[in-house]
């Protein structure tokens, strides 16, 4: 990391940067195609608003560019692979299942449970970063896209140690489409690294689907050695683009988890917050208190465009409560089997219990918050959502609505 922000330091303005992004991912990667330009007026006002919305760090200023030319070079990287290896989309992607849900309702635990089950495929971290065929298992240590991503997540878990506990990502795990999506820049991800208000209200008034069109695209590419072998995905943007998801992959089917938004949200604002000090001068309290007033009405807007799209789609999204499924997981996966019509072999079940029983996501310990830090009541936090709280019985002492 050190040695990216010496060589290629962050521009005086980014909002002149574009050509000088396009030149530097280019000189890293040898090449000059980035496929359709339909990222282009996201990455233009992302730039424009990182010279007005965030009091950078000297040290959160590189950090911001090193991400942009990293997705940037990820989006480029995918584009060479596909047209090295023509045929690569011959194949749909069929009947993926894919997990999402308001961030911190237990999407990942649920995601990195099923993946224990060798009859899918998913993304793994290293391979979002540099889209490609994925190589063989065995050749992955060995391989220089692995060793770089491996070693981003290495320093930003030295720059920030307590986000382990919080998410912790690895390179070889599955992990989010938000990885993907990112790279078309019009994404929700982009809000949260760093302050992002003109960009955030930009965003709110984009579709999605060019995005979309370029997560099918590279999930065919990355299992064209497996073209009939099932995606598992997983990102919680997918419940504000269900009506995206289905029309992208039309024979999907959808877990969506639930948990009480008082719990979720503030604890999503805790996890992002972590970094703030790194990345930002100025008052926490505040950052604070406007992170978790925006994801509550992100996230509520979020769910109820995901209940409209439910109905059009009967009997393809399966719902999953977070205390259910904290309170019996192997119960919870063996529903979710039922449902899709999947089988669970003897083997496959006993190396879900041993996952379940080590609990892996703990070993860094507990991701703790104060809602005090965030200026907003329980109730207040719950209001947004209308009936979605008490139809799901997700507050505490409430059962769900019949």
């Amino acid at each position: 990391m050190a040695g990216f922000e010496e060589r290629f330091p962050a521009p005086d303005q980014f909002r002149d940067a574009s050509d000088e992004l396009h030149a530097l991912v280019g000189l890293q990667l040898g090449t000059d195609d980035f496929g359709p330009g339909d990222y282009l007026p996201g990455l233009e006002m992302l730039l424009q608003s990182m010279d007005v919305d965030p009091h950078f760090t000297e040290r959160g200023r590189r950090i911001a560019w090193g991400d942009l030319v990293n997705v940037l070079g990820a989006r480029a990287h995918a584009w060479r692979a596909m047209k090295i290896n023509p045929g690569f989309d011959r194949h749909p992607v069929s009947r993926p299942i894919v997990i999402t849900g308001v961030p911190r309702t237990g999407t990942t635990a649920l995601h990195k449970l099923m993946a224990v089950d060798p009859q899918f495929q998913g993304l793994q971290t290293w391979l979002t970063g540099a889209p490609m065929p994925r190589p063989p298992r065995d050749q992955w240590s060995q391989h220089p896209q692995f060793l770089k991503v491996a070693e981003q997540l290495r320093a930003r878990y030295d720059a920030a140690p307590d986000s382990r506990a919080a998410h912790l990502m690895v390179a070889e795990e599955v992990d989010e489409c938000c990885l993907v999506l990112r790279q078309s820049f019009v994404s929700n991800l982009w809000t949260c690294g760093w302050s992002a208000h003109s960009y955030d209200a930009w965003w709110q008034q984009q579709s999605e689907r060019p995005a979309y069109r370029h997560l099918a695209r590279v999930l065919q590419l990355i299992g064209s050695a497996e073209p009939d072998k099932r995606w598992l995905l997983k990102n919680p943007g997918h419940i504000a683009n269900l009506d995206l998801v289905f029309e992208t992959f039309p024979d999907a089917l959808v877990i969506q988890t639930h948990r009480d938004s008082a719990k979720a949200l503030p604890s999503l604002c805790a996890l992002l917050m972590q970094r703030f000090p790194l990345m930002e001068e100025g008052s926490r309290p505040k950052r604070a208190r406007a992170m978790l007033t925006r994801e509550t009405e992100k996230w509520a807007d979020a769910v109820h465009k995901a209940e409209a799209v439910r109905h059009q789609h009967p009997g393809r999204i399966f719902d999953v409560v977070h205390a259910d499924f904290h309170r019996d997981p192997m119960g919870i996966i063996r529903r979710i089997y039922s449902f899709a019509g999947l089988e669970l072999t003897p083997e496959v079940d006993a190396d879900m219990v041993r996952r379940a029983e080590e609990r892996p996501e703990l070993a860094h310990g507990v991701h703790r918050y104060d809602l005090a830090d965030f200026g907003m009541g329980e109730e207040a936090i719950r209001a947004p959502f209308g009936d979605y709280i008490d139809r799901f019985g997700l507050a505490p002492g409430k059962s769900a609505a019949a």
